[in-house]
C-alpha cells in the first residue's frame, strides 16, 4: 500500500511574524477554546431539542443518531487531522476543520429530513474532532510543555462550562427561536473565531514534499468507525451472538490488523509505530484508554443509580452530577497549575487511578439507605479522579512528542480515550444487564404485575405507580446489579495504577512560548539565535512546517 506524495502550498499568513505580545497571545488562546468550546458544545446542546426535531422531521427510530452521528464523525477523524497539521501546518488544518464544522452546522439547520440531519451531524462531527485535536496541537507548538500546563488548565474550564450550558442553552433556543437555532449559533461564533485566528495566529512555513498516507487513513477510519458501532450496538441493539455484531467484530479486527501493516510501509504513517518504542508514550496511551473506560463509560451508571437506588429525579440527578463536573474541573484545573510550577506529571495519573478505586470500592457499600450528602460526596470523589488525569496525561503525552509528531501524539491519545469510553459503556451494560435480569427473576419472579420486564425496563411513570414494597425490591435490585459494575472496575483501576507506577516525569522544558522564545533569542540582526536554542520559526523551519 504505497502512500502519495503531495507539495502543499506556502501559506503566506503563517511567515514569520514580528513578537506577539501577551495580550494577543491571550487572545488566540481564549479565541482557540472558543473553538473548543463549540466542539464540546454541540455534543450537549442538542439533548434537549431533540423532542422538537422529531416532531417537526420524524424519524423517531433514528434519533438516536442525531447525537450518535456526531459523536463517531468526531472520534474517527482526531488521529487524522492530528497527523495532517503535523504534515500541512496546524493553524491551517484547524481552520479548514473550522469551515467543515461550521458548514455542518449550517446544513443540520436547514435539513428537512431526519435523514438529512444525520447526514449533516456526521459531516458537523468530522470539524468538531479536527478542532478539538488541532487546538491542542497548536497549544503544544505555541508553548513549551511546562508554559503550557497553564493554557491545557483552560480545557477544563471550557470543558466543564460547556457540559454545564449545553442542556440548558439548546432549551432556552429551542423555546425562543426554534431548534434549527441550536446548530445556527454556531455561524457567528465560528466566523468570529476564523477572523481573529488568522490575523493574529502567525505560525512559520515553508514549502516541503510531504506524503500523505491514504491507505492508512482509510484503514483508520473504518476501523473506528466499526469499533464504535460495535460497542454501540453489541449487547443493546443487537443480541452479542447475532450476525451483525459478530461481523462488525471481524471487521474491526481485520481493519485494525490492516492498519497495522499499512503503518509499517507507510513514508509517512498516521499512527508512528515508533512511538510505541517509548515507553512513556505506551503508558499514557494504556492509561488514557482505562481513564476513558472507567471515567467516562461509568458516568451513565452513575445517573441510573441515582434515579433507581436513590429514588432521585431527573433535575435532582443532574445537581448531584454537577458536583462532580465541578469536581472534575476543579481538580483538573489544580493539577495544571501544580505540573506548571513543578514540572512534574507523574504522580497524578497515579492519584487518579487511586481515587476511582476508592470511589468504586465506596460504591459497592451504598445502598437505596446510603444518604444523598453521603453519595455527593461518593460522586464528587469519581469527579476528582477524572480531574486528575485529564490533562496530566495531555501534557505527558506533549512531553513526548517532538514538534513534528505534537498531532500524531496528541490524536492517538485521545483516540484510545474515545475508544475505552465506548468500550466501557457497552461492558458495563452487559454486565449490569445480565445481574439486572437475574435478580428481577429472583425478586418478581417474571411476573408482569409491577409493570416490569426481565430486562427491567421502566418509565418514571411506571416507578411512580409501584408500590412501597416494589419500588423497595426494585432499587435493591438495580443496586445489587450497579454493585457488580462498581466491583469490575476496582481491579481494572488496579491494573491502571500498577502502569501509572512505571511512568516517568520527562523533562518539561521551562522555554518560552514561540512568541515569546522569538523575542527574547532574537539578536539585533533578526532571526539569529544561540546554537542551543534556536528561535521558534527557525525550528518550525527546519520542520518545513506550514
Amino acid at each position: 500500500m504505497a502512500s502519495r506524495s503531495s507539495e502543499p502550498a506556502i501559506d503566506t499568513v503563517g511567515a514569520p511574524a514580528s513578537p506577539t505580545p501577551s495580550t494577543t497571545t491571550n487572545t488566540v488562546v481564549l479565541t482557540l477554546m472558543a473553538a473548543v468550546f463549540l466542539s464540546l458544545l454541540d455534543s450537549q446542546i442538542v439533548a434537549t431539542a431533540l423532542p422538537r426535531m422529531v416532531g417537526d422531521l420524524g424519524g423517531i427510530d433514528q434519533f438516536a443518531w442525531v447525537t450518535t452521528g456526531y459523536l463517531i464523525g468526531g472520534s474517527a477523524t482526531v488521529p487524522v487531522f492530528g497527523k495532517l497539521g503535523d504534515l500541512f501546518g496546524r493553524k491551517r488544518v484547524f481552520m479548514a476543520s473550522l469551515v467543515v464544522f461550521l458548514a455542518g452546522s449550517a446544513l443540520c439547520g436547514l435539513a428537512q429530513t431526519m435523514a438529512w440531519l444525520i447526514t449533516f451531524r456526521i459531516v458537523q462531527g468530522i470539524g468538531s474532532g479536527g478542532l478539538f485535536i488541532c487546538v491542542l496541537a497548536l497549544l503544544g507548538e505555541m508553548f513549551s510543555p511546562r508554559e503550557g500546563a497553564r493554557y491545557y488548565g483552560w480545557f477544563s474550564l471550557t470543558f466543564g462550562a460547556a457540559s454545564l450550558a449545553g442542556p440548558a442553552l439548546g432549551g432556552v433556543l429551542t423555546e425562543l427561536v426554534g431548534w434549527r437555532w441550536v446548530f445556527f449559533v454556531n455561524l457567528p461564533i465560528g466566523v468570529a473565531v476564523l477572523a481573529v485566528v488568522s490575523s493574529t495566529l502567525h505560525l512559520p512555513a515553508q514549502r516541503r514534499k510531504v506524503h500523505i498516507d491514504y491507505a492508512g487513513i482509510v484503514l483508520l477510519v473504518a476501523a473506528i468507525v466499526a469499533l464504535n458501532l460495535l460497542t454501540g450496538w453489541a449487547g443493546a441493539t443487537y443480541a452479542w451472538d447475532s450476525p451483525v455484531t459478530l461481523g462488525l467484530a471481524a471487521g474491526s479486527v481485520l481493519a485494525v490488523a490492516l492498519f497495522v501493516l499499512s503503518q509499517r510501509r507507510a513514508a509517512d504513517p498516521v499512527v508512528p509505530l515508533r512511538l510505541f518504542a517509548n515507553r512513556n508514550f505506551t503508558i499514557v496511551v494504556a492509561l488514557g484508554f482505562i481513564a476513558g473506560f472507567v471515567g467516562l463509560g461509568l458516568v451513565n451508571y452513575l445517573v441510573l443509580w441515582l434515579q433507581t437506588v436513590l429514588g432521585l429525579d431527573a433535575q435532582q440527578s443532574g445537581y448531584v452530577l454537577t458536583a462532580m463536573m465541578l469536581g472534575v474541573v476543579l481538580s483538573s484545573w489544580l493539577t495544571t497549575k501544580i505540573i506548571g510550577r513543578t514540572g512534574s506529571y507523574r504522580w497524578f495519573p497515579v492519584l487518579s487511578m487511586a481515587a476511582f478505586a476508592v470511589a468504586a470500592a465506596l460504591f459497592t457499600t451504598a445502598g437505596p439507605r446510603t444518604g444523598i450528602a453521603l453519595t455527593v460526596g461518593y460522586v464528587l470523589l469519581f469527579g476528582v479522579a477524572a480531574g486528575l488525569n485529564s490533562q496530566s496525561l495531555s501534557l505527558a503525552a506533549r512531553s513526548i512528542a517532538s514538534r513534528q509528531d505534537i498531532g500524531a501524539v496528541q490524536g492517538t491519545a485521545t483516540l484510545m480515550r474515545q475508544l475505552g469510553t465506548g468500550l466501557g459503556v457497552s461492558s458495563f451494560a452487559a454486565l449490569m444487564t445480565a445481574r439486572l435480569g437475574a435478580g428481577l427473576q429472583q425478586r418478581f419472579g417474571g411476573q408482569s404485575d409491577a409493570g416490569l420486564d426481565r430486562n427491567g425496563s421502566l418509565s418514571p411513570e411506571t416507578l411512580g405507580r409501584l408500590s412501597d414494597s416494589l419500588r423497595s425490591e426494585l432499587a435493591a435490585a438495580y443496586a445489587d446489579s450497579l454493585h457488580a459494575v462498581f466491583y469490575a472496575v476496582i481491579p481494572i483501576v488496579l491494573i491502571g495504577l500498577v502502569t501509572a507506577l512505571f511512568l516517568q516525569d520527562a523533562p518539561l522544558s521551562d522555554g518560552q512560548s514561540q512568541s515569546r522564545g522569538q523575542s527574547r533569542s532574537q539578536s539585533p540582526s533578526r532571526g539569529s539565535a544561540e546554537p542551543d536554542q534556536p528561535t521558534a520559526p527557525a525550528a518550525a523551519a527546519d520542520r518545513g512546517e506550514s
